[in-house]
Protein backbone atom coordinates (compact mmCIF):
# COMPACT_ATOMS: atom_id res chain seq x y z
CA UNK A 1 0.00 0.00 0.00
CA UNK A 2 1.30 3.42 -0.98
CA UNK A 3 0.25 6.59 0.84
CA UNK A 4 0.75 10.18 -0.24
CA UNK A 5 1.12 12.42 2.81
CA UNK A 6 1.34 16.20 2.58
CA UNK A 7 3.05 18.35 5.18
CA UNK A 8 5.21 15.48 6.39
CA UNK A 9 8.29 17.42 7.44
CA UNK A 10 7.43 18.21 11.06
CA UNK A 11 4.88 18.11 13.85
CA UNK A 12 1.72 16.14 13.14
CA UNK A 13 2.87 15.26 9.63
CA UNK A 14 6.15 13.76 10.80
CA UNK A 15 4.29 11.73 13.43
CA UNK A 16 1.85 10.46 10.80
CA UNK A 17 4.73 9.46 8.53
CA UNK A 18 6.35 7.51 11.35
CA UNK A 19 3.21 5.65 12.41
CA UNK A 20 2.29 4.69 8.85
CA UNK A 21 5.83 3.60 8.02
CA UNK A 22 5.94 1.56 11.22
CA UNK A 23 2.74 -0.12 10.03
CA UNK A 24 4.62 -1.33 6.98
CA UNK A 25 3.18 1.10 4.47
CA UNK A 26 5.10 3.01 1.82
CA UNK A 27 4.79 6.72 2.56
CA UNK A 28 5.55 9.32 -0.07
CA UNK A 29 6.11 12.53 1.83
CA UNK A 30 5.91 16.16 0.84
CA UNK A 31 8.21 18.80 2.22
CA UNK A 32 10.91 16.55 3.64
CA UNK A 33 14.49 16.09 2.50
CA UNK A 34 13.56 12.73 0.98
CA UNK A 35 10.09 13.80 -0.07
CA UNK A 36 8.69 15.82 -2.95
CA UNK A 37 8.84 19.62 -2.76
CA UNK A 38 5.69 21.62 -3.48
CA UNK A 39 4.71 25.18 -2.57
CA UNK A 40 0.94 25.07 -2.18
CA UNK A 41 0.78 28.85 -2.37
CA UNK A 42 1.54 28.46 -6.08
CA UNK A 43 -1.21 27.53 -8.59
CA UNK A 44 -0.88 23.99 -9.85
CA UNK A 45 1.39 22.82 -7.03
CA UNK A 46 -1.06 20.14 -5.96
CA UNK A 47 -1.25 18.70 -9.46
CA UNK A 48 2.53 18.72 -9.83
CA UNK A 49 2.90 16.94 -6.48
CA UNK A 50 0.36 14.30 -7.49
CA UNK A 51 2.12 13.61 -10.79
CA UNK A 52 5.52 13.35 -9.10
CA UNK A 53 4.13 11.05 -6.41
CA UNK A 54 2.47 8.81 -9.00
CA UNK A 55 5.76 8.53 -10.84
CA UNK A 56 7.56 7.59 -7.64
CA UNK A 57 4.81 5.09 -6.76
CA UNK A 58 4.93 3.37 -10.15
CA UNK A 59 1.49 4.65 -11.04
CA UNK A 60 -0.58 3.68 -8.02
CA UNK A 61 -1.50 5.59 -4.87
CA UNK A 62 -3.88 3.90 -2.44
CA UNK A 63 -4.39 6.52 0.28
CA UNK A 64 -4.17 10.31 0.34
CA UNK A 65 -3.57 12.13 3.64
CA UNK A 66 -3.92 15.91 3.41
CA UNK A 67 -2.08 17.35 6.39
CA UNK A 68 -0.24 20.39 5.01
CA UNK A 69 -1.41 23.74 6.32
CA UNK A 70 -0.49 27.14 7.67
CA UNK A 71 -1.69 28.97 10.78
CA UNK A 72 -0.84 32.64 10.38
CA UNK A 73 -2.36 35.60 12.17
CA UNK A 74 -4.29 37.94 9.91
CA UNK A 75 -5.65 40.90 11.93
CA UNK A 76 -8.71 42.65 10.52
CA UNK A 77 -6.88 45.98 10.57
CA UNK A 78 -4.06 44.76 8.37
CA UNK A 79 -3.60 46.26 4.91
CA UNK A 80 -2.89 42.79 3.51
CA UNK A 81 -5.94 41.08 5.01
CA UNK A 82 -7.29 39.80 1.70
CA UNK A 83 -3.87 38.51 0.63
CA UNK A 84 -3.56 36.65 3.94
CA UNK A 85 -7.05 35.17 3.52
CA UNK A 86 -6.32 33.96 0.00
CA UNK A 87 -2.92 32.51 0.91
CA UNK A 88 -4.39 30.43 3.72
CA UNK A 89 -7.25 29.24 1.53
CA UNK A 90 -4.86 28.19 -1.23
CA UNK A 91 -2.58 26.25 1.09
CA UNK A 92 -5.10 24.79 3.53
CA UNK A 93 -8.08 24.11 1.27
CA UNK A 94 -7.50 24.58 -2.45
CA UNK A 95 -4.40 22.39 -2.63
CA UNK A 96 -6.14 19.69 -0.60
CA UNK A 97 -9.17 19.90 -2.89
CA UNK A 98 -6.97 19.57 -5.96
CA UNK A 99 -5.31 16.46 -4.55
CA UNK A 100 -8.66 14.96 -3.51
CA UNK A 101 -10.00 15.50 -7.02
CA UNK A 102 -7.00 13.82 -8.61
CA UNK A 103 -7.17 10.93 -6.16
CA UNK A 104 -10.86 10.31 -6.85
CA UNK A 105 -10.28 10.39 -10.63
CA UNK A 106 -7.27 8.07 -10.23
CA UNK A 107 -9.27 5.44 -8.35
CA UNK A 108 -12.33 5.74 -10.57
CA UNK A 109 -10.25 5.30 -13.72
CA UNK A 110 -8.79 2.08 -12.33
CA UNK A 111 -11.96 0.80 -10.74
CA UNK A 112 -10.26 0.38 -7.38
CA UNK A 113 -11.10 1.57 -3.86
CA UNK A 114 -9.19 4.36 -2.13
CA UNK A 115 -9.12 6.37 1.07
CA UNK A 116 -8.74 10.05 1.84
CA UNK A 117 -7.95 11.40 5.31
CA UNK A 118 -8.07 15.17 5.72
CA UNK A 119 -6.51 16.77 8.80
CA UNK A 120 -8.77 19.69 9.63
CA UNK A 121 -9.11 21.40 13.03
CA UNK A 122 -11.33 21.98 16.02
CA UNK A 123 -11.65 25.49 14.59
CA UNK A 124 -13.88 24.08 11.85
CA UNK A 125 -16.62 23.71 14.47
CA UNK A 126 -15.97 26.23 17.22
CA UNK A 127 -14.20 28.95 15.24
CA UNK A 128 -10.95 30.60 16.21
CA UNK A 129 -9.52 33.96 17.29
CA UNK A 130 -10.44 37.27 15.59
CA UNK A 131 -7.13 37.12 13.73
CA UNK A 132 -7.85 33.66 12.35
CA UNK A 133 -11.11 33.88 10.43
CA UNK A 134 -9.33 32.48 7.40
CA UNK A 135 -7.93 29.49 9.25
CA UNK A 136 -11.28 28.47 10.73
CA UNK A 137 -13.02 28.93 7.38
CA UNK A 138 -10.42 26.85 5.53
CA UNK A 139 -10.78 23.98 7.98
CA UNK A 140 -14.58 24.13 7.93
CA UNK A 141 -14.34 23.91 4.15
CA UNK A 142 -12.11 20.86 4.47
CA UNK A 143 -14.69 19.11 6.68
CA UNK A 144 -17.52 19.93 4.27
CA UNK A 145 -15.44 18.72 1.34
CA UNK A 146 -14.69 15.45 3.16
CA UNK A 147 -18.37 14.78 3.82
CA UNK A 148 -19.25 15.59 0.21
CA UNK A 149 -16.64 13.17 -1.12
CA UNK A 150 -17.86 10.47 1.25
CA UNK A 151 -21.46 10.83 0.11
CA UNK A 152 -20.64 11.09 -3.57
CA UNK A 153 -18.18 8.26 -4.05
CA UNK A 154 -18.93 5.58 -1.46
CA UNK A 155 -20.56 3.61 -4.27
CA UNK A 156 -17.12 3.45 -5.92
CA UNK A 157 -15.40 2.18 -2.79
CA UNK A 158 -13.82 5.61 -2.23
CA UNK A 159 -13.90 6.53 1.46
CA UNK A 160 -13.24 9.91 3.05
CA UNK A 161 -12.58 10.84 6.66
CA UNK A 162 -11.40 13.86 8.62
CA UNK A 163 -9.54 14.42 11.88
CA UNK A 164 -10.07 17.61 13.86
CA UNK A 165 -7.25 18.21 16.34
CA UNK A 166 -7.39 20.91 18.95
CA UNK A 167 -4.15 22.41 20.22
CA UNK A 168 -1.31 20.01 19.45
CA UNK A 169 2.28 20.24 20.64
CA UNK A 170 3.76 21.61 17.42
CA UNK A 171 5.60 24.78 16.52
CA UNK A 172 2.38 26.44 15.32
CA UNK A 173 0.55 25.68 18.56
CA UNK A 174 3.48 26.76 20.73
CA UNK A 175 3.49 30.23 19.18
CA UNK A 176 -0.28 30.55 19.50
CA UNK A 177 -0.35 29.44 23.13
CA UNK A 178 2.39 31.94 24.00
CA UNK A 179 0.62 34.79 22.20
CA UNK A 180 -2.72 34.25 23.92
CA UNK A 181 -1.73 33.22 27.42
CA UNK A 182 -1.00 29.55 27.69
CA UNK A 183 -2.42 28.93 31.15
CA UNK A 184 -5.79 30.45 30.28
CA UNK A 185 -6.09 28.42 27.12
CA UNK A 186 -5.04 25.22 28.85
CA UNK A 187 -7.79 25.82 31.42
CA UNK A 188 -10.26 25.44 28.54
CA UNK A 189 -9.08 21.87 27.91
CA UNK A 190 -10.65 19.44 30.40
CA UNK A 191 -7.84 16.94 29.82
CA UNK A 192 -5.45 19.59 31.16
CA UNK A 193 -2.92 19.45 28.33
CA UNK A 194 -2.65 19.82 24.58
CA UNK A 195 -2.52 16.76 22.35
CA UNK A 196 0.69 15.12 21.29
CA UNK A 197 1.35 14.70 17.56
CA UNK A 198 1.45 10.92 18.05
CA UNK A 199 -2.14 11.02 19.32
CA UNK A 200 -3.36 12.73 16.16
CA UNK A 201 -1.26 10.35 14.08
CA UNK A 202 -2.94 7.37 15.76
CA UNK A 203 -6.34 8.66 14.64
CA UNK A 204 -5.08 9.20 11.10
CA UNK A 205 -3.56 5.72 10.99
CA UNK A 206 -6.84 4.14 12.07
CA UNK A 207 -8.82 5.98 9.40
CA UNK A 208 -6.25 5.37 6.68
CA UNK A 209 -5.81 1.67 7.35
CA UNK A 210 -8.44 0.12 9.60
CA UNK A 211 -11.68 2.11 9.83
CA UNK A 212 -14.62 0.07 8.51
CA UNK A 213 -16.18 1.35 5.29
CA UNK A 214 -19.41 2.26 7.07
CA UNK A 215 -17.46 4.99 8.89
CA UNK A 216 -16.93 6.96 5.67
CA UNK A 217 -17.75 10.60 6.21
CA UNK A 218 -16.80 10.43 9.89
CA UNK A 219 -14.87 13.21 11.64
CA UNK A 220 -12.76 12.26 14.66
CA UNK A 221 -12.05 14.88 17.31
CA UNK A 222 -8.70 14.92 19.11
CA UNK A 223 -9.02 17.94 21.40
CA UNK A 224 -9.04 16.84 25.04
CA UNK A 225 -12.81 17.52 25.24
CA UNK A 226 -12.24 21.25 24.68
CA UNK A 227 -15.02 21.04 22.10
CA UNK A 228 -17.60 18.28 22.06
CA UNK A 229 -20.50 17.90 19.66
Amino acid sequence: MTILLTGSSRGIGAAIATTLTDAGRIVIGHGTASGIPADFDEPGAGSALWDAALDRADGTIDVLVNNAGVFEANPLEGDDWLAGWERTMRINLTAAAELCRLAVLHWQARGVPGRIVNVASRAAYRGDSPAHWHYAASKAGMVAMTKTIARAYAKDGILAFAVCPGFTMTGMADDYLASRGGDRLLADIPLGRVAEPAEVAAAVRFLALDAPPSMTGAVLDVNGASYVR
